[in-house]
């Protein structure tokens, strides 16, 4: 296993204000937990950014219905 490298940049106070929280962590459980909610927060944000596109007629079915049929699988030479 590799050592984590350190940040080119110096934190953020977000990420400063993140770390101070997650240190207080004191178990799996409530880790668990934070991840869920994070994934939750971060789901809810993806949602709104596709209602916003569909009410911008950015996203519709015909869109949507293109995607079935789409290949944008890496083009590899044999």
């Amino acid at each position: 296993m590799e050592a984590a490298t350190v940040p080119s940049k110096p934190f953020s106070p977000f990420q400063i204000e993140m770390l101070e929280l997650v240190s207080r962590v004191s178990s799996e459980v409530e880790m668990q937990d934070i991840r869920r909610m994070l994934g939750q927060y971060f789901a809810t944000r993806a949602e709104d950014a596709i209602d916003r596109l569909w009410d911008e007629g950015v996203l519709n079915n015909d869109v949507v219905e293109g995607w079935r049929t789409e290949h944008m699988r890496t083009p590899y030479k044999q």
